[in-house]
Order: structure tokens, then sequence, then C-alpha cells
């Protein structure tokens, strides 16, 4: 049963109608109260440092959840896909030698050909599904964090994997649909101009259409991109709103229009971030891996006897250092752009529907009650003073 609380669409508008609350503008000349902040930004419309500042601080308070939970997606999904291939391969094993090492002076038969791409296009989709849900669980654990990380309020592992798992399915539908959508300019015009491509290979006009077909793309790019950022609060509205995908998708339209260029600006600067600190957290693992690699290198240039054994414990050194620098850098740059990302959910929120107060009234309620005052201690009444006191 889904607790009923102050983050969902119902209402839609915070005392006073939007902008009302927290999100109000300031008046020239009049003193403003610090805004509230119970959590990791303070209860007002934010802006690039805050978004930027609140993302950090968030991964900063809650980074066992975070890494927790991702390394073990990864955990399940990664074995899952090495099953899912040495089960394909060894399906159509026979065939590969019929297929890629046929006798001289013979072709692959069809009875070869076949099972190979049905194993192949099956293994595809397979691995897609896998990644698919995999990135679903990611994207929906980072929104549930930074709610609660908005209001101060501590998380667990536990908490944190069964609520990425419950929206996974549907932050996996909001993707794919806002997916389909943004890139549906770009599929159009591979539709029209691949079949036109095959039907004129042998034709004069082949040339032209080949050369067209880039500037089909790029001139759909600025679409792609504008449909982009339209649908990308859709993972945030379908976690911390409980919202079905298609009701997500509406939501985020609805929430970027008219400010399309300052979250388009924001979501361009975070991703900037990440990935410059994705790379900095790579870096010293590459070092490493190459350092490894130097007294093997060295010694096959000067002649020097290398033994196989030597050369393949380099060779894995090198390669278990850069794949460990790799997944931290890429955990990083996907917690930090799904968390600001969320952070630019909230900030709309707060701008349009006032929902500072929501949040302020939610964090009252699960507050713990004052304790009582002690009773003050009896006091002697004052004496008099002047000459006629006793």
């Amino acid at each position: 049963m889904t607790q009923n609380t102050g983050w969902g669409p119902a209402g839609s508008q915070g005392p006073g109608g939007p902008g009302a609350g927290w999100g109000g503008a300031p008046q020239w000349g009049a003193w403003q109260p610090p805004s509230p902040q119970p959590g990791v930004i303070p209860l007002r419309p934010l802006n690039l440092a805050d978004i930027l500042s609140g993302t950090f601080a968030t991964m900063r308070r809650h980074w066992k959840q975070l890494v927790g939970v991702m390394l073990a997606v990864l955990a399940i999904a990664l074995p899952a896909m090495a099953l899912a291939v040495v089960i394909a391969v060894a399906s159509v094993f026979s065939h590969f030698e019929p297929v890629f090492d046929p006798p001289f002076g013979e072709d692959p038969t069809p009875e070869d050909v076949v099972p190979l791409l049905v194993a192949g296009g099956v293994l595809f989709v397979v691995l897609c599904v896998i990644g698919v849900l995999a990135t679903a669980v990611m994207s929906s654990l980072c929104p549930a964090v930074l709610r609660e990380a908005v209001m101060g309020r501590p998380t667990t592992f536990r908490t944190m994997w069964r609520a990425a798992f419950r929206r996974a399915p549907a932050v996996a539908g909001a993707t794919l649909l806002s997916g389909l959508i943004a890139g549906a300019p770009m599929l159009a015009a591979l539709v029209v101009l691949i079949p036109l491509l095959i039907a004129t290979a042998s034709e004069h006009t082949a040339p032209l259409l080949v050369s067209l077909l880039p500037v089909f793309l790029l001139a759909s790019a600025p679409l792609v991109v504008w449909l982009t950022v339209r649908f990308s609060l859709a993972p945030a509205a379908v976690v911390m709103e409980g919202a079905r995908p298609v009701t997500a998708l509406r939501r985020s339209a609805a929430l970027v229009r008219g400010d399309w260029w300052r979250i388009f600006g924001v979501t361009l600067a975070a991703g900037m971030v990440a990935g410059a600190v994705s790379w900095v957290i790579q870096l010293p693992f590459q070092i490493v891996g190459l350092m490894g690699m130097i007294p093997v290198m060295a010694g096959v240039e000067n002649g020097s006897d290398a033994t196989p054994a030597g050369l393949i414990t380099s060779l894995g050194f090198a390669v278990v250092a850069m794949a460990v620098g790799g997944a931290a850098g890429q955990t990083f740059q996907i917690a930090f752009t799904q968390l600001s990302t969320g952070m630019l959910y909230v900030d709309q929120r707060i701008r349009r529907e006032g929902l500072a107060d929501a949040i302020l009234a939610e964090v009252g309620t699960d507050a713990p009650a004052a304790a009582p005052a002690a009773p003050a201690a009896p006091t002697a009444p004052p004496r008099p003073e002047g000459p006629g006191a006793a």
C-alpha cells in the first residue's frame, strides 16, 4: 500500500496557487528570512550552484546506498548477460565452422547460416532487455534516494533496493517511450532514405542520396534534442509521484514547458561536470594499468626473455585496473546525471506547484514531537525594598 504524501500531483498547487510559499519572488527592499533546509537543498527556486551542490551533497550523504544498489544490479546483470551469451554460443556451436571456415571452394549452406542469425537476433534482444532493466533500476534508484535527501531523512540499502525494483518497470516503460518519440525524426529519415538507396543502388542518383543522408540526420537533430529535454523529467515523475509511463511523459512536458532553455542549460552543465569528474576518477586506474605494462613492453623491445605467463599477468592486471576505473567512473556519471535531473524536477515543482510547503508539511509530520517542558521551580516572592522593609 503506497503512502499518500505531498509529493504526488494531486492538487498541483500549493496554498495560494502557483508560485506560492517558498517559490514566490522576493520583494525589493524587503528582508527575506533564510529558506528552510531540512535536507540537501534549500526549499526555494534553485540556481545552477544549488543544483550541483545539492547533487554532490546527496552523493556524499547516501553514497553507500547508491553504490551498494548499483553494484548489486551489476552483480545480477553481468552474470545474466554472460549466461545468455554462453547458452547462445553453445546452442549453435556446431554451425560456426561450416559458416566461418567452410571447405575450400564451398559456400555456407542456409542450414548453417539461419541458426546463427536466429541465435544472434535472440541474443541481441535478451541482452537489450537485461540492459534496459538494469538501467531502469539505476534510474529509479536516484530519485528515490533524492526524495529522502531533500527531506533530510536517512536511507537504508534494503529500502532503496525495494523502491528501485518496485518502480523499475514503469521507469523502463517511460524511458523506452521517450526514446522512441525523441528518436522518431531520425528513424523517419532512415526509413525514407534507406529504401531509396537500395532501390537506386545501380543508378546515378545513389551518390546524391548518400550525401543527403547526413543532411537529413543533422536537420532532425534539433528536434531530437528538444524532445529529449521535454521528456527528461519523466523518470523522476514515475518514482516520486508513482505515475504510469504515459502520465509521467505528460507531467514532464508540463513541467518543462516555458523553461526549456534553462533546463537544457542546467542538464548540459551537469553532464559536463559528471563527465569531467568521471574522467578524473578513471585516470589513476588507467595510469596504474599502463604502468603495469611498462616492464613487459620494455623487455620485449630490448629483446629480453618475456615469458607468456608474465605477459598474460601484466595484461590481466592492466585490464582489471582499467575495468575497475571504468566501472567507478560510469557509476558516478550515471548517479550524478540522474540526481541532477531529479533536482531539476524538484526545482520545477517548487517554482510552479508550491512543493516546498508540501515537503515542510511532510517533514513536520514525520518529526518527533517535542518533549513537554519541565514545570518551573517555585520562586520566593520578591522582598520589599525601602526603609520600611522588614
